[in-house]
Formats: C-alpha cells, structure tokens, sequence
C-alpha cells in the first residue's frame, strides 16, 4: 500500500511538474542559449561513447552470427542482413537511450540537485523565473533534437563495425556482407526506430529532471537522485520499448 502510495504521488508531482514546465516562457532569447548549451553537453559530448560502443558492438553481432550460422544451406548474406537489423530494431535506440539513461541521466538528476541544495533554484523563483521551465525545457528540446541523430549515427557505426570484421578476417568477404545489408530492406525500421528514440530522449530528460528538481538531504540527496533517475528512467524506456513495439511492429 505504501508503495503504491509513493509511485501516486509521485505520478501527480510529476504531471505538475511537466505542466510547469511547458509553461509559456518569460523572454524566448535566454532559452534559446540554453539549448545551445544543452545540445552541447548532453548531445555532443555523448558522441564518442555512442561511436565506440556502436563500432564494436556491430563488430560483436557479426562475429557471433557468423559463428553460430554453420548451415550449409543458410546463405552466409544472412550475417550482414542480421547485423543490420539488429542495430536498427532495436541496438541503435533501445541499449543507446540506456546508456544515455546512464550517462545523461545522472548528470542532468546530479546538476539540478546540486542547484536546489545550493538554493539557486530558489533564487530563481525568487527573481520571478519559471525555473521549471527555464532549466528542463532546454534540455528537453536538445534530447529531442540530438538523440534521433545519435541513434542514425549508431545505426552507421554498427553496420560500419560489421564490414570491418569482413574485412579483417576470413568468417564472411566484404561482397557477401554487404550483399547482406542490401537485402530485404525495410526503410520503415528506421522510423520505428526513430520514434522509439524520441519517446526514450523524452523520458530521459524529464524523469531525470524531476528527481534532480525535488532533491532534499544535501549531498546524500543528490547521489539518490541520480540513482533514481537513472533506475526510473531504464525501466520505463524498457516498458516504453514493449508498447511501441507492440504498436508498430504488429
């Protein structure tokens, strides 16, 4: 009963929480430079980790097909056709945004803690600013805008990991994987993709948000926060997955 009260009343903060928010801005200018800061740090410095995990991640998938694909009568196309969708279908949006729950996550929670221990928040209320609005919609827009890119330079880098392993070793040539890429390709994989994405970077930024926003306890706070933002925010992009899936796949 408890549990059930706590997730409640947390639902409704949360909904005022958005409301806040979405709320008309004071001046349009001052945000404006936050979401170029926002696009900055939460998108631009998360390029290198979405490329290296991508790249070899892509590598990984091709090794393992080739290896369990012993059949005779299985063509081996099949390992380049099973690289690329894996990291269209579900690599390159549902394990991305987890790492970014992670990456991102924490520190959007760990920023905004900081700053309502620290009494800025209050400051900022204090001066008449939306400080809901004025902190999360920033960063909201810049997950929005930078996360579907991050997810088409994955899907790249996957794809770009598997040719390697075709050309460093002798399990699959180059032709045949690329033969593989080529076949049966469904461009609507990379909507579904895209829209999972969008869903994902709205989560990220707006759970993370909020548990930052409502820290109490100093510094001890803060670290549950960022706990709870990266915990909160994986499970619902995993029961976001299953819906989405659902919804556009079948």
């Amino acid at each position: 009963m408890k549990v059930i009260k706590e997730v409640l009343y947390n639902f409704g903060r949360y909904a005022v929480f958005m409301l806040r928010v979405f709320a008309k801005p004071e001046k349009a200018s001052p945000y404006y430079l936050q979401i170029l800061r926002e696009l900055r740090k939460m998108g631009v410095n998360s390029i290198g980790i979405v490329v290296i995990i991508s790249l070899f991640i892509g590598a990984v998938i091709t090794l393992q097909t080739s290896y369990n694909l012993n059949n005779a009568l299985i063509p081996r196309y099949v390992i380049g056709l099973g690289t690329r969708d894996s990291m269209l279908l579900e690599f390159s949006s549902t394990m991305i945004a987890l790492i970014l729950a992670g990456k991102v996550g924490s520190n959007i929670a760990s920023e905004l803690g900081t700053m309502r221990i620290s009494e800025q928040i209050d400051a900022l209320e204090i001066m008449g600013i939306n400080s809901a609005g004025y902190l999360v919609l920033p960063k909201l827009i810049a997950a929005l805008i930078f996360f579907p890119l991050l997810t088409i330079m994955s899907m790249i880098m996957g794809i770009i990991g598997g040719w390697l392993v075709s050309i460093t070793t002798d399990l699959i040539t180059p032709a045949t994987y690329i033969m593989g890429l080529r076949t049966y390709f469904v461009p609507y994989f990379i909507v579904y993709s895209l829209v999972k994405m969008l869903v994902f970077a709205f989560i990220i930024s707006t759970v993370s948000s909020y548990w930052g926003f409502y820290v109490k306890g100093g510094a001890v706070g803060v670290g549950r926060a960022s706990t709870k933002a990266v915990v909160y925010s994986s499970v619902l992009i995993l029961l976001f997955n299953l819906i989405i899936t659902q919804l556009m796949l079948t």
